[in-house]
């Protein structure tokens, strides 16, 4: 088993450490896809109407990072998983949004992490994939934070529980 380090610490990573992580990925790509597909359906008001048709761009966005995710945990030998992580909804516009910000900073902060434990099993390609994902995540982090008329959260660097 490889070492990863990171902030302060020494994980430990192996294959099958990595296929869970990036499963946890998924339901958090199945997640937002879900979250995105009724949030722009809902949201109601004229200063709304382009924020949902940008939600909908990220639903295509998040999907195609679930695909991406799916095909790495295929490459390494597992089974992706099937199972969304819970999506939060609210009668309250704002609140949604909030939710999603919250939502894109965890996974900014994950994918982070995630680079750099492909990275430590050599698995190259596999970083890089998630490097793109991380530029599109980024992305919806900034749209959200705009539309909430919020400063950028920092999403930090992850650090994998022990």
């Amino acid at each position: 088993m490889k070492e990863v380090a990171s902030t302060g610490s020494t994980e430990k990573i192996s294959r099958a450490r990595l296929i869970e992580l990036l499963n946890e990925d998924l339901s958090r790509e199945y997640q937002a896809i879900i979250a995105y597909i009724v949030y722009s359906q809902v949201l109601k008001g004229a200063e709304y109407m382009d924020i949902a048709r940008e939600l909908e761009t990220h639903a295509g966005e998040e999907l195609a990072h679930a695909l991406l995710i799916s095909k790495q945990v295929d490459y390494l030998g597992g089974m992706p998983t099937v199972m969304p992580q819970p999506v939060r909804t609210s009668e309250k516009p704002k609140d949604m949004l909030q939710f999603d910000l919250n939502n894109e900073t965890e996974t900014i902060r994950n994918y982070r992490l995630r680079v750099r434990q492909c990275e430590t099993l050599g698995e190259y390609a596999i970083a890089e994939h998630i490097r793109q994902i991380l530029v599109q995540e980024q992305e919806h982090q900034i749209d959200l934070a705009t539309a909430l008329g919020k400063d950028v959260p920092d999403a930090g660097m992850a650090t994998e529980p022990k």
